[in-house]
C-alpha cells in the first residue's frame, strides 16, 4: 500500500503540469459538449478524439481521452435535467425528477445537486481504482494463456448474465462482434478469414470504425426517427442556490454510500454506467428516505442516479487497467487507444510504465474537480447550443462521424464501412439488442481467440488445461455460473411462485 501512495504522489508530480492540465480542461470541454449533443455520447466522442492523440505521448492522450469521458458523463446530466433530453444513456434516470425540478423553477438546485453528486460518485471509483489496481494487477502476474482465456470468457458471459438485457439478445450481440473480430489475417497461420475477396479487408475491421458507425450514426438515425425538439427551461446559474444545495447534500448520505457501491460494483463488472443508475434509483425509489417522491421533483432522486452513475464510469477503467478487459463500451475504446499506442493492457502495464498507470489516475482526482467547476461555468453556454434546430446540428454531426472514420486509415472505404455500421446499429437499437458487447467482443475477440489457441498448444489440443489448477478452474466455473444466471434465476421464480400457489 505504501509503494502504490508513493507511485500516486509521483503520478501528481507528472498530471500536475501546465501542460497537462491544459489537456483536462480541453478534454472536458470537448467532452461536455459531446454529453450536450444528441446523438454522439462518451464511446462516440472518445473515438473521434483518439486518430487526434496519435501523434502525442501516451501518457497526455489518455488523459485527454479520460477527460473528455469525464466531460461527456456531465454533458448528458446537463441535457437530462434542462430539456429531458438525456445526452448519455446513463442519463435517462436523471430525467425522472431532475427535469421536474427544473420545470419547477428550481433548475440550478438540480444541476448543482447532480453534479456534487457525481463528482463524490466519480471520487469513490477513483479511490476504488488507486486502493486495488495495484493488487489486481500484481496478482493477474500469475496468469498464463489459460487464465486470460477465462478471464476473457468470463467477461463475456458476465455480460450476458449480468448486463441486464434480455440474455440471447446480448450472446447474439457478442457473437456478431465476435465474427468481425475474425476478418482480415488469422494471427496464427497468417491465412484470410471473411474478406470475401475485398482487399480493404485484409487489414481487418477497424473498431474505431466499428463504434464511430454504430454509437455516432445509429444514435442520429434513431433520433431522427424520434423527430427530436428541444423543449428547455432557463439555464441561468444562482450562486446562492449552489450553496443552498451544497449544505442540503449531507441530508442524503445514505443514499451516496448505496449509490456509490452499486455503481463500483456495476462498473468493475460489466453492468455498466446506465444499468448502475437505472438499479440505483429502483433502489432508491424503494428504500430511499424520500422514495415515496421520487419521479416529483425530489432531490434524493437525482442523487441516486448520478453517484451511480458515475462511479460505475470511473471505476470500469479498473479490469481494464489491471487486466486488460474494460468493464464499459468507453473503457473498451480507450483500451483499443492503448493497444495503437504500443501499450499492452493488463498486470505488467504497471510494472512497465508506471508512469503512465499513476499518471493517469492522478490526473483523475484532478479532472474530477476541473469537470465540477467548468460545468456549473458553462451551463448557459452549452444550453444555449441546444436551441439550435436540431437539422442543422444533425448533419454537422454526420460530417463530424464520417470525417473520424476516414482519418482512422485514410481509407474512404472505411467511411461507407462506418455507414453500415451507422444502420446496423440503428437497427440494434430498435430491436433493443444491446450495443456494449459487440464493440466488446471486436475489441477482445483476437486477444481471446489468440489465449485459447496457445493454450491448446501447450495441452497438445486437450480442454483440460483449462482445469489444471484451481485459479483457472475457478475462473471457468464463474464464467459457467454467469452464462447460465437467466436461466436458474427464471428457475428460482418459477419455484417461488409454484410454492407459493400450492400454499394457497
Amino acid at each position: 500500500m505504501g509503494a502504490d501512495f508513493a507511485m500516486l504522489l509521483h503520478g501528481f508530480s507528472v498530471a500536475f503540469s501546465f501542460y497537462h492540465v491544459a489537456i483536462i480542461v480541453v478534454g472536458v470541454l470537448l467532452g461536455i459538449l459531446v454529453g450536450v449533443l444528441p446523438g454522439l455520447g462518451a464511446p462516440n466522442g472518445v473515438t473521434l478524439l483518439l486518430p487526434l492523440t496519435f501523434t502525442m505521448d501516451p501518457v497526455s492522450a489518455i488523459i485527454l481521452l479520460s477527460s473528455m469521458y469525464w466531460g461527456a458523463l456531465f454533458g448528458g446530466s446537463t441535457t437530462s435535467i434542462l430539456f429531458n433530453i438525456p445526452g448519455e444513456p446513463s442519463s435517462v434516470a436523471t430525467t425522472f425528477d431532475g427535469y421536474p425540478m427544473a420545470r419547477a423553477g428550481r433548475a440550478t438546485e438540480a444541476l448543482s445537486t447532480a453534479f456534487f453528486s457525481a463528482g463524490l460518485g466519480a471520487l469513490v471509483g477513483i479511490l476504488v481504482i488507486t486502493l486495488l489496481a495495484g493488487q489486481i494487477a500484481e496478482f493477474a502476474l500469475r496468469f498464463s494463456s489459460p487464465e486470460f482465456f477465462a478471464i476473457y470468457l468470463l467477461a463475456f458471459c458476465s455480460f450476458i448474465g449480468l448486463g441486464g438485457a434480455d440474455p440471447m439478445k446480448t450472446a447474439v450481440s457478442l457473437l456478431t462482434g465476435l465474427a468481425f473480430a475474425t476478418v482480415g489475417m488469422d494471427t496464427v497461420s497468417g491465412e484470410l478469414r471473411l474478406t470475401f475477396g475485398l482487399t480493404d479487408l485484409l487489414r481487418g475491421v477497424s473498431f474505431l470504425v466499428a463504434v464511430i458507425g454504430l454509437f455516432g450514426i445509429g444514435e442520429l438515425l434513431l433520433t431522427v426517427q424520434e423527430e427530436l425538439k428541444f423543449r428547455g427551461v432557463s439555464s441561468r446559474i444562482e450562486p446562492r442556490e449552489i450553496w443552498v444545495a451544497i449544505r442540503r447534500l449531507p441530508t442524503y448520505w445514505a443514499t451516496f454510500l448505496r449509490s456509490a457501491v452499486i455503481g463500483v460494483w456495476m462498473g468493475i463488472t460489466p453492468g455498466g454506467p446506465t444499468a448502475a443508475s437505472f438499479m440505483s434509483y429502483g433502489i432508491g425509489r424503494r428504500f430511499g428516505r424520500f422514495g415515496s417522491n421520487f419521479g416529483k421533483g425530489e432531490p434524493e432522486g437525482v442523487v441516486a442516479p448520478e453517484t451511480a452513475d458515475h462511479s460505475a464510469g470511473t471505476s470500469a477503467l479498473l479490469p481494464m487497467l489491471a487486466l486488460g478487459v474494460p468493464g464499459s463500451a468507453t473503457a473498451a475504446v480507450m483500451m483499443g487507444g492503448l493497444m495503437i499506442w504500443g501499450l499492452q493492457p493488463g498486470p505488467l502495464l504497471f510494472t512497465e510504465q508506471p508512469d503512465f498507470v499513476w499518471g493517469l489516475i492522478a490526473s483523475m482526482y484532478l479532472s474530477n474537480v476541473i469537470a465540477v467547476v467548468l460545468v456549473l461555468a458553462t451551463v448557459p453556454i452549452f444550453a444555449s447550443i441546444l436551441r439550435i434546430p436540431f437539422a442543422i446540428i444533425a448533419p454537422i454531426i454526420i460530417v463530424v462521424c464520417l470525417i473520424g472514420a476516414y482519418t482512422v486509415a485514410g481509407s474512404s472505404f472505411d467511411v461507407w464501412l462506418a455507414v453500415a455500421f451507422g444502420i446496423v446499429g440503428y437497427v440494434f437499437k430498435r430491436l433493443d439488442y444491446p450495443i456494449a458487447p459487440f464493440v466488446l467482443a471486436m475489441v477482445l475477440g483476437d486477444k481471446a481467440e489468440d489465449a485459447f489457441r496457445q493454450s491448446m498448444i501447450l495441452s497438445n489440443g486437450s480442454l483440460s488445461i483449462f482445469w489444471s489448477n484451481g485459479l483457472v478452474t475457478t475462473l471457468i466455473v464463474l464464467a459457467a455460473l454467469l452464462l447460465f444466471w437467466p436461466l436458474v434465476s427464471s428457475g428460482l421464480a418459477l419455484s417461488r411462485r409454484l410454492g407459493t400457489a400450492s400454499v394457497r
